[in-house]
C-alpha cells in the first residue's frame, strides 16, 4: 500500500511539474554525458600510458670477451631484483637474426657479427627502470654498458600522474556540480509543495514517508537522463567517433578504453544515485518543521 502511494505521488508530481521534470532530466543527461566522455577518454589515455610503460626495457650489453661465469653472476643479481618482471638473455647470434628480420638493409654484407650478448629486462613499472639500472652500478665484470630510455621513462611517469590527477579531479567536480544542479532543480518542485510537506509532518507522517515520493521522483529523473546520455554516447561512438579518430589512433595499436557496456552501467548507477541524492539533500530543509 505504502509503495503504491509512493509511486502515485511521485508520478503525479512528475506529470504535474513537466518543466521541472524536464530540467532535472536534462541536468542529469548533460552531467552523465560529460562523465561518459571523461571515462572513455581517461581510460583510453591510461591504457595508452600502460602500453607505453609495458614497452620500457633495461638492456645489459656484455663485452665481446665475456665469460659464461660473468654472465651467470649478472643473471643472479638480476634475479634477486623484485622490480624485474622478466629477464631474457639474447645471444649475439639471436640479436643478428632479429636485425636481419627487422632491418635487413643494416646488416647487408657484414663480415662479422658486431652485436654483443645482452640481457633484456622488463620492469614491473616505469618507476622500476632506474632502480634496475642503478643496481648494476658500478658495472659488473664483463658488462660493457647498461641502457634504458631515460627521457621516455620520465615522460611516461609524468603523463600517467597528470592523467590520473586530471581524470579524478574532473570526475569529482562533475559529480558535485551535477548533484548541486539536480538538487536546485528538484527544489522548485518541493518548494511548490512545501505547505503539503509541513501539513504531513504536523499530522505525524515520518520523514521517510515524506521523502519516499520525492526520492522516487529523483530516481526517475536520474534514470531518464542516464538512458538519454547512454543513447547519445552510443550514437557518438557509432557515427561520430569513426570520422574523428584516424586508424593510427584507433584500435590497431591494441590500446582501447573501457568497454561501452561498463561505461553505460557506471553512468546508469551514478545517474540514479545523483537523482536520489539531489532529492534527499533538498528535502532536509523542508523536513525541519
Amino acid at each position: 500500500m505504502r509503495v503504491r502511494i509512493f509511486f502515485s505521488e511521485a508520478f503525479r508530481s512528475l506529470s504535474g511539474n513537466i518543466s521541472t521534470t524536464v530540467a532535472a532530466t536534462l541536468t542529469v543527461l548533460i552531467g552523465m554525458f560529460l562523465l561518459g566522455l571523461f571515462i572513455a577518454l581517461g581510460s583510453w589515455v591510461l591504457a595508452w600510458s600502460d602500453s607505453v610503460e609495458g614497452q620500457l626495457e633495461v638492456r645489459v650489453f656484455f663485452e665481446p670477451d665475456v665469460t659464461t661465469n660473468q654472465i651467470n653472476r649478472v643473471r643472479g643479481k638480476l634475479d634477486s631484483l623484485p622490480q624485474a618482471e622478466t629477464i631474457v638473455f639474447v645471444s649475439s647470434d639471436e640479436a643478428l637474426t632479429r636485425m636481419e628480420r627487422e632491418f635487413p638493409e643494416l646488416v647487408t654484407n657484414l663480415s662479422t657479427n658486431p652485436l654483443p650478448d645482452a640481457y633484456e629486462i622488463k620492469p614491473r613499472g616505469a618507476d622500476d627502470v632506474e632502480v634496475i639500472a642503478s643496481s648494476l652500478e658500478p658495472l659488473p665484470p664483463g658488462v660493457e654498458s647498461v641502457s634504458f630510455p631515460r627521457e621516455t621513462t620520465e615522460r611516461v611517469r609524468e603523463v600517467a600522474s597528470v592523467i590520473e590527477f586530471v581524470f579524478l579531479s574532473a570526475a569529482v567536480i562533475l559529480l558535485i556540480a551535477s548533484t548541486i544542479l539536480i538538487a536546485n532543480t528538484i527544489r522548485l518542485s518541493i518548494f511548490a509543495r512545501r505547505r503539503e510537506i509541513e501539513v504531513m509532518k504536523l499530522v505525524g507522517a515520518s520523514n521517510w514517508f515524506i521523502r519516499g515520493p520525492f526520492i522516487l521522483e529523483g530516481l526517475v529523473c536520474g534514470l531518464l537522463g542516464s538512458i538519454a546520455a547512454i543513447v547519445l554516447l552510443f550514437l557518438g561512438r557509432e557515427f561520430a567517433l569513426p570520422k574523428l579518430v584516424s586508424p593510427a589512433i584507433g584500435g590497431d595499436s591494441g590500446v582501447s578504453a573501457w568497454s561501452f557496456e561498463l561505461v553505460a552501467l557506471i553512468i546508469l548507477g551514478v545517474g540514479l544515485l545523483l537523482g536520489a541524492a539531489g532529492a534527499a539533500i533538498t528535502l532536509r530543509r523542508f523536513l525541519r518543521v
